[in-house]
C-alpha cells in the first residue's frame, strides 16, 4: 500500500465524509525512510488550516526538545502519525479526544510501510495509553518519569502545548533530565 492509497481510503471512509466535503485532507507525514516516528494527539485548528503537522506553538516547542530545526523536522527522516489525522473539534476544556478508529483501523497499515523506523516518541496521554497499554505507570507523569523502561523502542513524553504550563512548572524534572535524553537519542538516530 502507498500513501496516496492510504489518503484515499481515509478519504472514503464514511467516518471522514464531514471532512472530504469541506475539503480537509489527513494530516500526516509519512516517509519510508523516516528514523524516527512521532504519534502524537491530533491536528489542532492552525494545523488543519495549513495541512501542517506541528506547524503551531506545539510543534515549535516539540522541535526544540527534539534538538533538531524545523528543516530535519520536516524532512523524510522523521515521520508524524497522529492519533486522528483530522481536527476533532472543540470541547469542554480543549480540543476532543482523537476518535480511536483511526489509530485502529489506519495505523498497523501505515506502521508497515515505515520499516526503518529506530524509535518512536510518543506524545501526550492518548498516544501513550494505546500503545504502551498493559506496560505504563500509574499516570503519564510516572510513565514519562520512567522512559528509560520505554527504550529503545517507544520514548513517551508530555504534549507540548502552551496549555501544558502548570504540569512543565510543576515537574521541572523533565526539562531537566528528559529533554537532554531525548535530544541525544534524536541526534544518535539522525546522525
Amino acid at each position: 500500500m502507498t500513501v496516496e492509497e492510504i489518503v484515499e481510503k481515509l478519504k472514503a471512509d464514511e467516518r471522514n465524509q464531514a471532512y472530504t466535503k469541506r475539503g480537509v485532507p489527513p494530516v500526516f507525514q509519512i516517509s519510508s525512510n523516516a528514523k524516527i516516528l512521532l504519534i502524537g494527539q491530533a491536528p489542532g485548528r492552525k494545523v488543519e488550516e495549513t495541512r501542517i503537522p506541528f506547524n503551531d506553538k506545539s510543534g515549535e516547542k516539540l522541535i526544540r526538545w527534539m534538538g533538531i530545526d524545523r528543516e530535519t523536522f520536516y524532512s523524510s527522516k522523521i515521520a508524524i502519525m497522529p492519533m486522528d489525522f483530522y481536527y476533532p473539534g472543540k470541547g469542554k476544556s480543549g480540543d476532543l479526544p482523537p476518535r480511536k478508529f483511526i489509530a485502529q483501523t489506519y495505523h498497523p497499515q501505515i506502521l508497515r510501510m515505515m520499516p526503518d523506523v529506530e524509535m518512536t516518541i510518543l506524545i501526550g496521554k492518548y498516544a501513550v495509553d494505546y500503545y504502551l497499554k498493559g506496560k505504563k505507570k500509574r499516570n503519564l507523569t510516572e510513565t514519562v518519569a520512567a522512559y528509560k523502561a520505554y527504550l529503545p523502542e517507544y520514548f513517551p513524553i508530555v504534549h507540548p502545548s502552551p496549555l501544558n504550563f502548570r504540569w512543565q512548572r510543576k515537574n521541572p524534572w523533565f526539562e531537566e533530565q528528559v529533554v537532554p535524553a531525548l535530544q541525544q537519542r534524536v541526534h544518535d538516530i539522525l546522525s
